[in-house]
């Protein structure tokens, strides 16, 4: 059971391995749902580490904690990635990546709260009005958890190959 509220702190790169398990666990419990989110590291294990560490080391990744247990994790990063169509680059926005909510502690509106968590800080921090977000392309359920948390589908990336293009 946690305890609330959880405490919310910018990871450091000692936190690497906290945040690679959360999406590990995550890829276990997603692969009994129907979807292929995550089977494998895109495109490799050592590139998916590789874009963790670098967002780590630019301080733009967060852990939720329940006193020493990690309970969630989030990336907020105000640079698009190219997956974006040019037309939405050009705005200024924050870009969330590998929202990470461990299973012990879903469904109690975790996800949402850090996703009004990161508007805020996109207000606070940035002064931009849009948060975007890259959903995997597959992954049907979580674009329907998005659309209920206010988010719209605003197109695909134009790389057939990228795997979070919704």
């Amino acid at each position: 059971m946690a305890s609330w509220p959880l405490t919310l702190r910018r990871a450091t790169t000692d936190h690497l391995e906290t945040v690679i398990d959360l999406i590990e666990d995550a890829a276990d419990w997603l692969r009994t749902q129907g979807t292929d989110q995550w089977a494998r590291p895109w495109p490799s294990r050592a590139a998916r580490d590789c874009r963790i560490l670098a967002d780590l080391h630019a301080r733009r990744t967060w852990i939720g904690w329940d006193n020493g247990t990690p309970a969630a994790t989030i990336t907020v990063d105000p640079h698009p990635n190219m997956a974006w169509p040019d037309e939405f680059r050009r705005e200024p926005a924050v870009y969330l990546h590998r929202l990470v909510v461990s299973r012990p502690y879903s469904r109690v509106g975790l996800g949402g709260q850090l996703l009004d968590w990161a508007g805020w800080r996109a207000w606070r921090d940035h002064g931009v009005l849009w948060v975007r977000l890259n959903a995997w392309t597959t992954n049907h359920r979580l674009h329907e958890y998005y659309r209920k948390q206010g988010f719209r589908l605003c197109g695909r990336s134009s790389d057939e190959g990228y795997p979070s293009g919704a």
